[in-house]
């Protein structure tokens, strides 16, 4: 039986949609509309795409959107500078650093300098933190959405094993994390993993995060297993995942596709912060 498609980018357009409902709510009783701003440093194509894409959900939501395009040789002082004047702007609800960066800027100095409040990205350290300690807070966009993909299957985590490969600061880490507060039992993965095959054939749900297309073939899948599929390489003009589609959509139960699967409700958890963060601060 071919494997069910978990359609992240249907879901993403239905949040989109109750989200909208709330930020009416929230202009009629209050007067208030969040503000998201995006800083983006230099011209990689990719970015720009990931960019435009924030600020159509933006407008389709009703999220005030600021872009700021930054030439390449931005120096860190000027981007510092820019991110201190969005901290103390009353209209600015959520910051958000496009990554990668360039490489004459520190990320970590780069990100921390955004006041945690408006961390809608969930990549502060204060932020991950809260995270680790289970306390209240921005959950990150990428893992967040995973969560809510997975929950989508019907698929109680609590009790199940988990495998997520990958332990990245922006989605291996922190998803680990958000499946561990869900009771499930989680094994991380990397490039040091003995036997890595046998480990992800054990898993009720599998996460691939590792930026290896076609890395995850079936023999890697449980049977009847829901597998999230979070690569999004560029490999002859076309978007590749890291698991090889055809062969893992044969074994597990619900499959989610590249594109279309984590990228759309990576942006709408975006979106989705943004409104808490309008809320929470209004």
């Amino acid at each position: 039986m071919e494997a069910k498609i978990i359609d992240g980018k249907a879901m993403a357009a239905g949040i989109r949609q109750e989200l909208k409902v709330r930020l009416e709510k929230l202009k009629d009783e209050m007067g208030i509309t969040p503000g998201l701003a995006v800083i983006l440093v230099g011209d990689d194509p990719a970015s720009q795409t990931y960019v435009n894409n924030k600020e159509k959900a933006c407008n389709e939501v009703g999220i005030d959107s600021y872009i700021y395009r930054l030439p390449v040789d931005t120096s860190e002082e000027e981007v510092l500078g820019l991110i201190a004047k969005l901290n103390a702007d009353s209209q600015i609800d959520g910051i958000l650093v496009q990554l990668p960066l360039p490489k004459h800027l520190d990320e970590h100095t780069v990100l921390g300098a955004v006041d945690a409040r408006k961390d809608v990205d969930g990549t502060h350290i204060v932020t991950a933190g809260k995270l680790l300690a289970g306390e209240k807070g921005f959950k990150p966009c990428t893992p967040k959405g995973i969560i809510r993909m997975i929950k989508s299957t019907g698929l109680e985590i609590q009790g199940k094993h988990a495998v997520v490969v990958g332990r990245s600061n922006i989605v291996g880490k922190p998803v680990a994390l958000l499946l561990l507060n869900e009771n499930a039992t989680v094994t991380m993965c990397h490039s040091k993993t003995e036997d890595l095959q046998s480990v992800c054939a054990g898993a009720d749900i599998l996460v691939a995060a590792i930026g290896k297309p076609g890395f995850i073939t079936g023999d890697y899948i449980k049977e009847r297993a829901v597998v999230i599929d979070v690569g999004t390489t560029k490999v002859d003009g076309v978007f590749k995942g890291d698991v090889v589609f055809e062969e893992a959509s044969k074994k597990a139960a619900f499959i989610s596709p590249v594109p279309g699967g984590v990228g759309p409700m990576t942006i709408a958890m975006l979106m989705e912060n943004t409104v808490e963060a309008g809320e929470t601060y209004a």
